[in-house]
């Protein structure tokens, strides 16, 4: 009888989902994408995208090994996080850049506070900070599509009128490398959702608000939400599982902040992008979102202080 009421430790409900199966799907969901990218700027933007992967996994390798712990580049978190940063950064950056990119987004970012589930940031959004508050230059310098010239102007940084909006939904435009075809992106979207491994309340929410608010302010709606780094924000790095919140109305909660946070960025600040500065914000609001949005248990009765007890 004993051994029939032995338990193991909870969480007692299991699912044959695992980690790597999780982040091969975000790999693929991001692939065409990521290739379009490559056709677009070059065997530069597939230099950029291997050298990030390559770091990334390295660096979780390298580390994990002189620590002792447990190597876990096997469950391809590394990378999803080499793969979005490189996706997130132009393809004229230095290589050694990009590398230094992976590193920080793997050693500072991601391991030292304790590995995958542990961060309280997106790795890939923070080292793409780090990079642009580091060499600005290289970080504001994007190529033109399927052409060696060199531009600063993004469509959010160009004149209202210079893309079409066929243009910005398709991608025929200067950015990042996996940033410009809002419509690749959408399509990986819609297949993560289809298999179940982010919720579209996050993307909805953050979108729609950017969208909103564009409208309200009288922006070009098609340049607000197709011409930067909304789509892949949204849809890939706010719907990070670490650093959102577990709940609906919390995840509702969070992408509402990321869209107005971009949105006050991209109208009153200094940079014409605030995708990532919004998210990163956001990240780390998310233990009080999560707090405040729990559900409380059924049959909870809050405790009684005890001064109130002895009135």
């Amino acid at each position: 009888m004993k051994d029939i009421l032995t338990v193991s430790s909870s969480p007692h409900l299991r699912h044959t989902d695992t980690t790597r199966g999780i982040m091969s799907d975000v790999v693929i969901a991001l692939s065409p994408a990521a290739v379009y990218g490559c056709i677009l700027f070059g065997w530069r933007a597939a230099a950029v995208l291997a050298v990030c992967i390559a770091f990334a996994v390295l660096s979780e390798f390298v580390w994990e090994k002189a620590l002792k712990k447990p190597v876990t580049v096997g469950d391809m978190s590394a990378v999803v996080t080499g793969l979005l940063l490189g996706m997130n950064l132009p393809s004229t950056i230095p290589l050694w850049q990009a590398a230094i990119g992976s590193i920080a987004a793997i050693i500072v970012v991601k391991q030292m506070f304790g590995g995958i589930g542990c961060n309280f940031a997106n790795p890939a959004i923070a080292a793409r900070i780090i990079l642009l508050v580091s060499f600005p230059a290289s970080m504001t310098k994007f190529a033109e599509p399927i052409s060696d010239a060199v531009t600063s102007a993004t469509p959010l940084a160009a004149e209202n009128g210079t893309y079409t909006l066929k243009e910005l939904f398709f991608g025929m435009h200067s950015g990042s490398i996996g940033e410009t075809s809002a419509f690749l992106l959408l399509v990986g979207g819609v297949y993560l959702i289809l298999r179940r491994v982010i919720s579209p309340v996050i993307p909805a929410c953050f979108i729609g608000t950017v969208a909103l608010l564009s409208l309200i302010s009288g922006e070009n709606l098609a340049v607000s939400v197709f011409g930067g780094g909304l789509m892949i924000g949204a849809v890939f790095m706010a719907t990070d599982y670490t650093t959102s919140p577990v709940t609906t109305l919390g995840k509702a909660v969070f992408a509402v902040g990321c869209g107005l946070i971009t949105f006050i960025i991209r109208k009153f600040g200094a940079l014409p992008e605030g995708v990532s500065y919004s998210i990163l914000l956001m990240n780390i609001l998310v233990p009080h979102i999560n707090r405040f949005t729990l559900a409380k248990p059924f049959g909870f009765v809050k405790p009684v202080k005890e001064d109130a007890k002895n009135a």
